[in-house]
């Protein structure tokens, strides 16, 4: 018989066009958390580089929703691609893309 391609076995993935009501919600809680992590952080009177930095980064509150649910990518046409067809997107926080040389 002919070969199949790769990609046509194994588990199906199925992504969904646009993210959720539920997922939106569950994102903007953990943005919130690593919000009140950084606060933590300051208001125990530690130092360092990477709380300087952390600090510059706008709040939860403050974000656009382009920042919240988009992440950069320069494969999609307009440069943006929806947080929920990048992996484990649950593990990066999407404005660090911005402060990345």
């Amino acid at each position: 018989m002919f070969p199949t391609s790769v990609n046509l076995g194994g588990l199906l993935w199925k992504i969904p066009w646009k993210l959720s009501r539920t997922r939106k919600t569950n994102q903007r809680k953990r943005l919130k958390l690593v919000d009140n992590v950084i606060e933590t952080v300051r208001a125990s009177g530690v130092e360092c580089a990477s709380l300087a930095k952390a600090l510059e980064l706008p709040k939860e509150s403050e974000m656009p929703a382009r920042d919240k649910y988009t992440v950069f990518s320069p494969h999609v046409e307009g440069y943006r691609k929806g947080i929920h067809k990048v992996p484990k997107f649950t593990r990066v926080r999407p404005s660090s893309t911005l402060f990345c040389a």
